[in-house]
């Protein structure tokens, strides 16, 4: 397949235009040529799920966000950003279902834990031994955090939980989960939520329901009922946990972003390719000035993404508060994704609805990006009401 890169050089040093080289170069040769293998639920059986993890360990492209000193490659933000850039160009690689292709996922709060934290859950987790989820979303609070019910009161021993939390994906399968909580009502989001450490097999503790999505995976309902948590399982400081759940959902936009940007330039790069081959009235579809313009824009739109993208990630590293600038991924690169998939759908005709191409696939999955990590329409509005406070 011929491909157009509108990477601009100067955007990465040369170290990082190689390191995304060697993950373009796996991906092309281990995850895309298995797209055609992936079931209903969009995951690799077992056996060829464990051989890709093999030869990602073998490339060096295993624990890419875990430290150094306990046995990962310790990559900063903006090295991740390329790499989730690259795999997000295969349907393998999905970050909706999380395969664990490439180690588990870690994440800023695990990194968070203290040191007796981290021998009992990073660390096991790191080692393939544990198995975590992030609960955070309830019935009545999805976006909007102040609305959370679940609360977490004092005892002799530690704290007490009590609530419901809903679509928590991987809750299923997770030995613990990190928890967020209430312990000062009045307070709410501005210094009452708390994060917990708490074991999916506490007494109180009940997987209520499942859902599948349109996405193919089945994320959990999880009800708490007098779950007694002690005080050593609670991450960081009482009322804090708002902060680090934030730090969590603003990689979550980047790498959002950067899977947009990797799935929408490879599906561009079929539909240019398709376009110039099919043929109606007498002529290719290249040659129709409103496809060329659907092409032109896509591709614009995915520069103009990736730099955005690129933008926020380094601004992470630098420890700047770029909490607008996530906010902006979610409500341009995020939508440009779906936006320009959708386009690319259409372009195919009849064949973009078929699994023949992987676009049936990338849709769905970039079509709940717009949900997921904050939906768009809420992140718009809260976008505009501080941008407004500066001219107040």
């Amino acid at each position: 397949m011929s491909m157009l890169d509108l990477t601009p050089h100067e955007a990465l040093p040369e170290e990082l235009l190689m390191f995304r080289e060697s993950v373009r170069r796996f991906v092309e040769k281990e995850l895309i040529p298995l797209e055609h293998k992936l079931d209903s639920t969009g995951l690799l059986d077992d056996a060829t799920a464990q051989q890709v993890r093999e030869r990602a360990k073998a490339a060096g492209l295993w624990l890419l966000d875990v430290p150094e000193e306990i046995g990962g490659q310790g990559l900063s933000l903006l090295p991740l950003t390329v790499f989730w850039e690259e795999v997000g160009r295969s349907t393998v690689a999905s970050w909706v279902r999380d395969h664990g292709l490439f180690g588990p996922m870690v994440g800023p709060i695990l990194m968070g834990l203290n040191e007796t934290q981290r021998k009992e859950y990073l660390y096991p987790v790191v080692e393939g031994r544990k198995r975590f989820c992030f609960a955070q979303t309830e019935p009545d609070a999805g976006s909007d955090p102040s609305a959370m019910r679940t609360r977490a009161v004092k005892t002799d021993t530690g704290y007490r939980l009590n609530g419901v939390k809903r679509f928590i994906t991987r809750a299923a399968k997770a030995d613990f989960a990190l928890v967020m909580a209430v312990t000062d009502p009045e307070k709410g989001a501005r210094g009452g939520i708390s994060c917990f450490i708490v074991d999916m097999k506490a007494q109180g503790v009940t997987l209520a329901s499942s859902e599948k999505t349109l996405m193919g995976d089945s994320p959990c309902e999880i009800a708490l009922q007098d779950v007694d948590v002690p005080f050593d399982n609670l991450v960081g400081v009482e009322g804090k946990g708002f902060a680090l759940a934030q730090g969590y959902i603003n990689h979550g936009r980047i790498r959002q972003g950067a899977h947009s940007i990797g799935a929408a330039e490879r599906c561009l790069n079929l539909t240019a390719e398709y376009a110039s081959q099919r043929k109606t009235f007498g002529e290719p579809l290249s040659e129709r000035q409103g496809v060329q313009w659907m092409l032109a824009d896509g591709f614009t739109e995915v520069y103009a993404s990736r730099l955005m993208v690129y933008d926020a990630a380094r601004k992470v590293e630098a420890g700047v508060d770029a909490k607008l600038e996530t906010f902006m991924i979610k409500t341009f690169a995020v939508e440009m994704g779906f936006r320009v998939l959708d386009t690319c759908m259409q372009l195919h005709g009849g064949m973009g609805l078929t699994q023949d191409t992987p676009i049936e696939r990338f849709w769905r999955d970039l079509r709940s990006y717009r949900i997921t990590e904050g939906p768009t329409e809420v992140l718009r509005t809260t976008l505009a009401r501080q941008i407004l406070k500066n001219f107040a």
